[in-house]
């Protein structure tokens, strides 16, 4: 696997970024983990003792009894500890706000006002600041109390109605999707701002929330709703709009097999034995398909089931029919480093390395980096509150990723 520590290092496209990462859990520790692998200066506050409530999430956990969860989301950052409440740790972060370019947070709504540190509070002090608020649920007083769980709003949000093996068991998403994709709404909300930045010369409030990004996310379920009035119910593996595209027996585990147009779809009926059901007057199109679905499944299963899903896999892959096993997340990484995708990574050296799931994005002239292995708790905090002490007019914080030892703020690890 790649061992990002011997990376030749380039500028980053968000070189010369700072980002002020009040952040903690999953959606917007993930969006700050993208803007440090695009090179960003990424400064996480953590709270003294605790830090991060996924430090302490697990199993698993490595053999160094660090909490994977926290480690997923959490490289290329300096973590530095600092309290609120602390009448010197809040000027310390008054004067991090001051010189950051970005500012992300995700508590509930009112907890950074009651510490001075709201939107409309620090904009009088770097009025081109992004201020970037991730919510449950907005930030209107109806839904300030309401707590942002991804669970929650997968409930609430309708996407367990739509997820479940059969009508009336609903089931919730395997990883915290909601979270994922509020993260990278995030993401690209502040990347906007900065451009506007550029032509404006000043910041702005971004705002996300959870429920509207899931809303958002659902995409042609949630317009199935909103242009044409249906209210779409559990379906198990099968698609509401396009047949066959589910998931189907083979003789040692499940194949999915995903046909998008009539082309594919008699190519799979050649594959199966079955060439005459492309003309069917049941199937010969991808809306008469869904019609008759039942019919269809029936058809299909009795042949996919006399097969193994590999065997189902090659020859349907080989006629062009989307199709594919059930892999767990070991086969799956598997078959990405067969296709060529540089998908793990390994993030440091020796004994302090660890391995972590590449960032997916590639730039040709700016690509992604692997500086910084996940922090320890306050790792960086001595670091930190020496460039927060230095003069104003010293020179902010240097971005070039010239080796292994990155140090944009002048100070040795």
């Amino acid at each position: 696997m790649p061992d990002a520590s011997s990376h030749d290092r380039v500028a980053g496209a968000l070189a010369g970024i700072v980002v002020a990462d009040f952040s903690r859990v999953l959606a917007a520790p993930y969006a700050t983990m993208l803007f440090g692998d695009l090179g960003a200066d990424v400064i996480k506050i953590e709270r003294p003792g605790s830090g991060d409530d996924t430090r302490q999430w697990g199993p698993p956990f490595t053999d160094d009894h660090e909490a994977t969860y926290f480690l997923s989301v959490n490289r290329n950052k300096r973590s530095f500890t600092a309290d609120m409440s602390d009448p010197a740790d809040h000027d310390d972060l008054v004067e991090l706000i001051r010189r950051a370019d970005v500012l992300i947070e995700n508590f509930r709504p009112g907890t950074m006002a009651r510490h001075g540190l709201s939107y409309d509070q620090v904009a009088a002090i770097n009025p081109r600041l992004i201020y970037c608020s991730i919510t449950g649920f907005g930030s209107e007083e109806a839904a300030a109390a309401l707590p942002g769980y991804d669970l929650l709003v997968q409930a609430v949000g309708g996407l367990m109605s739509v997820t479940g093996p059969r009508p009336g068991e609903p089931v919730k998403a395997g990883v915290a999707l909601v979270d994922v994709l509020t993260g990278l709404h995030a993401a690209i909300g502040v990347l906007a701002a900065l451009r506007a930045r550029e032509t404006s010369g000043r910041g702005q409030l971004v705002e996300v929330n959870l429920l509207s990004t899931l809303l958002s996310s659902m995409v042609n379920q949630s317009v199935g709703y909103t242009a044409g009035g249906a209210v779409p119910g559990i379906l198990g593996t099968r698609h509401p709009s396009i047949a066959p595209y589910q998931l189907f027996p083979a003789s040692d585990r499940p194949v999915v097999i995903a046909v998008g147009n009539d082309r594919q779809f008699a190519q799979l009926c050649t594959a199966l034995g079955i060439p005459d059901a492309a003309n069917d007057p049941r199937f010969a199109t991808n809306s008469d398909r869904v019609a008759h679905i039942d019919e269809l499944d029936q058809a299909i299963t009795a042949r996919t089931i006399k097969q193994t899903a590999e065997y189902w896999y090659q020859l349907l892959s080989a006629r062009g029919v989307p199709c594919g096993p059930v892999n767990d997340i070991a086969d799956a990484f598997a078959m990405a480093g067969e296709l060529g995708l540089n998908a793990r990574i390994t993030v440091g050296t020796g004994p302090d390395s660890v391995d972590l799931a590449a960032n997916p994005i590639t730039l040709s002239d700016t690509p992604v980096t692997y500086v910084r292995r996940p922090p320890r708790l306050g790792q960086h905090a001595d670091e930190v509150r020496t460039w927060l002490d230095t003069a104003t007019t010293a020179e902010p914080p240097q971005h070039h990723h010239s080796s292994s030892n990155h140090q944009p703020m002048g100070v040795h690890q």
